[in-house]
């Protein structure tokens, strides 16, 4: 690799962390990977509450060691006026502050973003929150599941017999973070076109561009990902339900059972793609129907056509049918399980998954870094550190010799 390439796009670029758990974490670890400088504060009592969640090795989140990757973990009490002061150095050489605290957190702290820009008026900070930082639910709390059932999300996910289902993952925390990731960029764009990093100086030496604040609201973010939904029902009063495994509106795409107990997903939606699907099936009939050759057509016979595709593949094995409809071009895939993605062809010739090794020598996979850039990858350079695994480089880089970090240490501020 050049040099370039292993430093990443984002080499020289320093972000500060201040939060925990998902959404901030998720957007900081992007910009970790693609070689960006990230320090991240952690509470000296414990960390953040992610080492702890789900499956564990020696105490602490395998999960841990994705989240955090090419992170820097120093401990500090924020609420300690020596461990505010400390943060706000760092804050102010920052090019990019994430922050997923509740709206006035940091603002008792000092380090609000308007506190922030009238020393540093190129400060860029990315905050992510329930409901935003304006509005009447700005100061309630507001996790991913919520975000994801005010969005609109919840609503149209399950059976339309059934309570709305979640998706097995916390979707509406890892959304918010990629517009983090988007808005961060933008900024950093902006700033760098009106003048670029603050100088560090003030009065008339002043010399910076113009930074600004990203206000990503958990449910916006996911209310973005919702399609038509609007102007569906603002034009023509259309409230999109639950529809189970299938697309709607868009037929045929849905979920349907081989013979051998799979599950399969079959896009067969566009035009020339349904015509194939049906006489790979062996139903000229409906290939054949001027009513279905379009998908306005197809819409009111929806039950008709599902019923037709499940009862071929009920005949069908998941590999028969598998290697029929992409014999005939139809889109089609098998619901894939972790086992799956590990052995297939395909995760392993995009090299999906990067071998690494724990402190102690255990071997561990991770999933590899995306988007692939060809010039300028990401990688890992480290996984998840231990809680405040960089605190004294980090202090040593503000000033702080051996016997202030032993006093800071000694009074629990790191």
């Amino acid at each position: 690799m050049t040099k370039a390439t292993s430093s990443g796009p984002l080499a020289g670029i320093k972000v500060l962390e201040l939060g925990t758990l998902i959404a901030g974490p998720f957007c900081s670890r992007m910009l970790a990977e693609f070689g960006a400088d990230v320090i991240k504060i952690e509470s000296p009592d414990g960390g953040d509450p992610i080492r702890q969640w789900r499956v564990l090795k020696d105490g602490t989140s395998l999960w841990w060691s994705v989240q955090a990757r090419n992170k820097k973990s120093l401990t500090l009490n924020l609420k300690d006026p020596r461990g505010q002061q400390i943060a706000k150095k760092l804050a102010l050489e920052a090019d990019i502050i994430i922050e997923n605290y509740r709206p006035g957190v940091l603002e008792k702290w000092s380090l609000g973003y308007e506190q922030l820009k009238a020393e540093n008026p190129a400060t860029i900070m990315v905050r992510l929150s329930g409901f935003g930082q304006t509005g009447p639910l700005k100061d309630q709390p507001g996790f991913g599941a919520i975000g994801e059932s005010m969005g609109g999300m919840r609503y149209v996910s399950g059976f339309p017999d059934r309570p709305p289902l979640r998706i097995g993952i916390s979707i509406g925390d890892s959304v918010a973070a990629m517009h983090g990731v988007i808005g961060a960029m933008m900024a950093l764009r902006h700033r760098d076109t009106t003048g670029g990093r603050w100088n560090g100086k003030s009065g008339d030496e002043q010399v910076a561009g113009q930074g600004q604040m990203v206000d990503v609201a958990l449910y916006e973010a996911v209310f973005n990902m919702m399609e038509s939904l609007v102007p569906e029902y603002d034009y023509a009063g259309v409230v999109r339900e639950r529809t189970g495994g299938a697309l709607p509106g868009i037929v045929p795409s849905n979920t349907y059972t081989t013979g051998d107990g799979e599950n399969i997903v079959i896009a067969g939606n566009g035009d020339a793609i349904f015509k194939r699907l049906m006489l790979a099936m062996g139903r000229d009939d409906l290939a054949n129907d001027m009513q279905l050759a379009r998908n306005d057509g197809r819409v009111p016979r929806t039950a008709e056509i599902d019923e037709a595709i499940q009862a071929w593949c009920a005949t069908q094995t998941i590999n028969s049918a598998m290697e029929k409809l992409q014999a005939a071009d139809v889109p089609v895939g098998k619901i894939y399980s972790v086992r799956d993605m590990m052995s297939d062809p395909q995760f392993l010739a995009r090299k999906m998954f990067e071998q690494h090794t724990f402190a102690d020598g255990t071997p561990i996979k991770l999933p590899a870094i995306t988007p692939k850039l060809s010039e300028t990858p990401g990688e890992t350079k480290w996984l998840g550190p231990t809680l405040g695994e960089h605190t004294d480089d980090v202090l040593k880089t503000l000033g702080y010799d051996d016997a202030a970090i032993a006093e800071l240490r000694r009074d629990g501020v790191v």
